[in-house]
């Protein structure tokens, strides 16, 4: 799903890019929202990797705990 997500932001981006670029004309409001844009997408893949890497602490856990014990505590 990570990677669907991540696709479309780089989609969009581009996208946004191309119609900015549409006048033929680059100026600074234009580079300034590219960047705005390209920080977007990298804060959103971040976030996306970091809760994926949560998730697989947890399911560590939560596995340890099963063959430490038999069964999952609360």
């Amino acid at each position: 799903m990570d990677d669907l997500k991540q696709g479309y932001r780089e989609g969009e981006n581009k996208t946004k890019e191309a119609l900015r670029k549409a006048d033929g004309e680059e100026s600074l409001g234009d580079k300034v929202g590219n960047l705005g844009d390209d920080i977007r997408q990298g804060l959103g893949n971040a976030g996306d990797e970091i809760r994926e890497g949560v998730d697989n602490v947890g399911d560590n856990v939560d596995r340890a705990r099963r063959d430490h014990d038999g069964d999952v505590r609360p």
